[in-house]
């Protein structure tokens, strides 16, 4: 599939880190509750793709899971693409950034959590920022903003 960022991996590799490129663009995972946004609950603001800075999640949209990553119910509608991923065995729901096709993190639906989707959208800190402004314009991104 192709996406409007259509930049090349030796151009990924140019902006990314080792381990953003890793899990952004070979569907890599970091490990549970290490990374900076598990319990990271700001009341206002937007989450961006790491990559490409697209925004995906408003803050509030934000919930605490305990499954060791960050968990929204709902992302920006149209930020997010969905692909069935059928690696290790198992059938998923992958998410990536709908601008780029980062790897986000996978959605699960009917785990019982009380909000309104009934959905948990798991996504590794490492694929995103954080901006205090909604519209993502505050100069200084929180987070995996230095991407070298």
């Amino acid at each position: 599939m192709s996406y409007p960022d259509g930049r090349s991996d030796d151009e990924w590799r140019a902006v990314l880190n080792k381990e953003q490129f890793r899990v952004l663009r070979e569907k890599g995972t970091e490990a549970p509750f290490t990374g900076e946004f598990d319990k990271h609950m700001p009341s206002a603001g937007v989450y961006t793709c790491a990559g490409c800075n697209a925004p995906l999640y408003k803050a509030n949209h934000k919930f605490k899971s305990g499954c060791g990553w960050p968990a929204y119910f709902d992302s920006i509608p149209g930020a997010v693409t969905r692909h069935t991923d059928n690696s290790f065995g198992m059938e998923r729901t992958e998410i990536v950034c709908s601008n780029c096709g980062g790897h986000l993190g996978h959605v699960f639906k009917g785990e019982g959590y009380p909000t309104p989707t009934d959905e948990r959208h798991c996504v590794n800190s490492i694929s995103l920022k954080f901006h205090e402004k909604e519209d993502g314009s505050d100069d200084k991104p929180a987070g995996n903003g230095d991407a070298k």
